[in-house]
């Protein structure tokens, strides 16, 4: 399995991760995962555990386990739920041909006997995947690129290179007026000022191993994305090391294209620059405020300031 070759999609909350792993969708050299690539378990705490829920963290195992107790450990819980429960699950529709019990076979198989490192656990996750997706748009061939998908991984990335050295991580950084906007159509949305809190830690965490690592970690403007989808495009497919493909340039899922609405594989609703400046008008004139001021040094470090439709609002602020 010396082969695998990973790349990753971070994000913060309705920071476009969703829509950038959509994007990535129907790619010839691309394996994307179905929805997001919940890794995580219940066994790692550290000092973000707070901050973060454990299912969008990179995972540590107990020692010990079998092949069929790790695969459990991975909380994974939007394809498991659509596997396991599928009148359950948001994507209950998507055209999604797989067997659980043939991705669990599979998965023991690659695996192999105890002791299991991670980057083998991890490894096995995708390639069992798509071995048991019946219906997936293409067939795994040698020297394709798993790409997943986990909100705000990227402050795991130490540990990722640690398993990857290898591994690319595109960590999408969205301002954060459009972003919480977008974080209030969830039912239970974070208060603006523990969004914020961690609008900063995600960005400025990732930017510190950007500089770490940076031939594994780059950080990407959801803004150049809406802006001009082809050259964002081409440079992440340059990061990840794919060619470029006019695939990238719409949302779809298993090769085909997403027309209307990303729900439900996420709360951002179109990729469009019209969208991105237009639910900044739906805050209030208090929380535009508060926004520009909790997050004015990363913002300008970005260079949010100099967008068109942002820098009235830091000037404001």
């Amino acid at each position: 399995m010396s082969d695998f070759r990973l790349a990753m999609v971070s994000a913060g909350f309705e920071h476009g991760g969703n829509v950038t792993h959509r994007h990535f969708d129907g790619h010839p050299d691309l394996l994307v995962y179905p929805f997001e690539s919940q890794l995580g378990n219940r066994n790692f705490n550290d000092f973000l555990a707070s901050v973060e829920r454990v299912q969008y963290r990179y995972p540590e195992f107990p020692e010990g386990l079998t092949a069929t107790e790790l695969y459990e450990q991975m909380i994974d819980e939007e394809l498991k739920t659509f596997l396991r429960k599928r009148n359950g699950s948001k994507f209950r529709d998507a055209d999604c041909v797989l067997d659980e019990k043939k991705r669990v076979a599979e998965f023991v198989g690659l695996c192999g006997e105890a002791p299991i490192p991670r980057r083998k656990v991890i490894e096995a996750f995708f390639r069992s995947t798509f071995t048991a997706w019946e219906n997936y748009y293409t067939k795994p061939r040698p020297g394709m690129v798993h790409v997943g998908y986990s909100p705000a991984i990227g402050i795991d990335a130490d540990r990722m290179v640690r398993d990857f050295p290898n591994v690319r991580i595109l960590h999408i950084v969205r301002n954060p007026f459009s972003a919480y906007r977008d974080t209030k159509r969830r039912p239970f949305p974070q208060p603006l000022t523990k969004y914020l809190i961690t609008w900063n830690i995600y960005h400025s965490t990732v930017e510190m191993f950007a500089k770490m690592y940076p031939e594994n970690v780059r950080i990407f403007r959801y803004e150049d994305l809406v802006d001009d989808k082809r050259k964002f495009m081409m440079d992440a497919a340059a990061f990840i090391g794919v060619p470029f493909a006019d695939s990238m340039l719409y949302p779809s899922w298993n090769g085909v294209e997403i027309k209307d609405s990303i729900a439900p594989w996420g709360t951002v609703l179109k990729s469009t620059k019209d969208y991105n400046k237009a639910v900044i008008e739906e805050l209030s004139d208090d929380e535009r405020k508060q926004i520009a001021q909790g997050t004015a040094a990363l913002a300008r470090h970005f260079g949010y300031d100099q967008i068109d439709y942002l820098g009235p609002l830091y000037r404001a602020g």
